[in-house]
């Protein structure tokens, strides 16, 4: 962060000094929410969650270095007293955009935001320094922390925005106002959160409604509802997909034989062949959607297709695929799910399968429950059940309670009357299953909503095989 005395902190988000013998004092570290991740300098943020109260840490995040905290009650050291700490940290977080001066770039939508995220990233570090949302940090704590991470040098700030409702996009933008905006798609994502997809696009919608008039709304011109978020915003549109009409356009999409995406990328200023290294062809998309942005801040078309062709994943548990030593390919693609999320990753599985020929292993698809689908959700996790035996996964294994056996359901009604799917109450017992079945050659995926926590499948699958090669990153 760039560099303010506890006393201007205090000016700005409106608070009262508490134990500070010298205001001047400046904070010169990054600002957190944990306090073993204070430095020298930092300004420690304490929240009163539902089961650690940040305020219990001050006196050890002092003692480890950090200048002040940031309180909503006295804490017995140097502390800057508010209302309301949430509100404080991005009031905080606004004053430091707007001293920077630094471009923003924001993007929301319901599948695709990290891995497009860590694609815009790894394309601007190539124009300068750039500052990104680590992980999924994207509500009302984690962009505000990663934008006060942004200094003096900072060129460029990518921030990915979630909403749980009507308002919060709004609600971030305005603490750090972008002059891009981009929208990747409207899906099925929180669902029995917001009832509708037109509901979720008026939320999503909410970002290029907030942008300037000077300022570059990103739209998938292959997505209708967000087509029409045009009629919403001042800015300038600039569409990408594969539709003809796109500005950035993907065309001669297809699969290498491993199943990676390759293209042909069109932007107005000429056109390249890009190969990338993930997997999956729902990466076209999210590649489109970064290229027209690096392709609004000035990069060439010849140099957006070097870094897309470059470009590995920087976010664990999004199609990480991991080939053990013994030649079974874990993809662990657990950090979150939804339907549109979880039929792309079946279709890598399958391709990833298909690649490896006659003589290969099977594909085994290990899936958990997709959460907030309302009342989609049996027919969400019915269909994907279905998907699976339409595509010829090998082996569907179903982890957890009803809504693991809805997948199986579906699997069932499609045909898979055998062995080929299975239901099994919990990660250990999918462990347990896999490790007595598993055989050189076989591609396992992994996936499910983050609460179901199936990561550790693809993790305890990978214990003792330190010496396999990650792909794809």
């Amino acid at each position: 962060m760039i560099t303010l005395s506890l006393a201007e902190i205090a000016e700005i988000v409106g608070g009262q000094s508490y134990d500070i013998p010298d205001p001047a004092v400046t904070v010169t570290g990054p600002v957190v929410i944990d306090s073993r991740e204070v430095a020298p300098g930092s300004l420690f943020a304490a929240f009163a969650g539902e089961r650690v109260d940040g305020h219990d840490y001050a006196v050890r995040a002092v003692e480890a270095g950090a200048a002040a905290v940031l309180a909503a009650r006295p804490v017995g050291v140097p502390a800057i007293v508010v209302d309301d700490v949430v509100g404080a940290l991005g009031a905080l977080a606004r004053a430091v955009v707007e001293r920077l001066g630094t471009t923003v770039v924001g993007l929301t939508g319901s599948a695709g935001k990290t891995s497009t995220k860590d694609l815009i990233a790894q394309l601007l570090q190539r124009k300068g320094p750039t500052v990104w949302t680590p992980g999924s940090l994207n509500n009302e704590i984690g962009l505000p922390v990663t934008a006060l991470t942004a200094t003096a040098e900072t060129e460029h700030l990518v921030l990915e925005m979630g909403a749980r409702g009507i308002g919060h996009i709004r609600y971030l933008a305005n603490l750090t106002p972008p002059r891009i905006g981009l929208v990747l798609n409207v899906g099925s994502a929180h669902l029995g959160e917001f009832g509708s997809r037109e509901a979720i696009a008026q939320a999503k919608g909410e970002l290029v409604e907030v942008l300037p008039e000077d300022g570059c709304a990103v739209l998938n011109a292959d997505d209708p509802l967000v087509r029409a978020m045009a009629s919403r915003t001042r800015a300038r549109v600039l569409l990408f997909g594969e539709a003809p009409e796109a500005d950035v356009r993907g065309e001669k999409v297809r699969m290498t034989a491993d199943g990676r995406p390759a293209f042909e990328l069109h932007t107005p200023t000429g056109c390249s062949d890009v190969t990338m290294r993930l997997y999956g062809e729902h990466h076209v998309s999210n590649a489109l959607a970064a290229a027209a942005v690096a392709h609004e801040l000035g990069m060439s078309v010849t140099e957006i297709a070097e870094a897309l062709s470059e470009a590995g994943t920087l976010s664990r548990w999004r199609m990480e695929v991991t080939e053990r030593p013994d030649g079974v390919t874990i993809v662990n693609d657990a950090y979150n799910a939804n339907p549109e999320s979880m039929r792309a990753a079946l279709r890598a599985l399958a391709a990833m399968g298909q690649a490896r020929g006659a003589d290969g292993g099977r594909t085994w698809a290990v899936l958990g429950q997709m959460a907030e689908l309302g009342d989609a959700s049996l027919a969400e996790h019915d269909a994907v059940g279905r998907l699976a035996v339409r595509l010829n996964v090998s082996k569907l294994v179903a982890v957890g309670g009803k809504e693991a056996s809805w997948l199986q359901l579906g699997a069932y009604n499609e045909g898979s009357w055998g062995e080929e799917s299975v239901h099994v109450s919990d990660a250990q017992a999918a462990v347990d299953l896999l490790r007595s079945e598993l055989r050189p050659g076989d591609v396992v995926l992994v996936k499910a909503s983050r609460s179901v926590g199936l990561e550790k499948v693809a993790l305890a699958l990978l214990e003792n095989s330190t010496e396999g090669e990650v792909a794809g990153r």
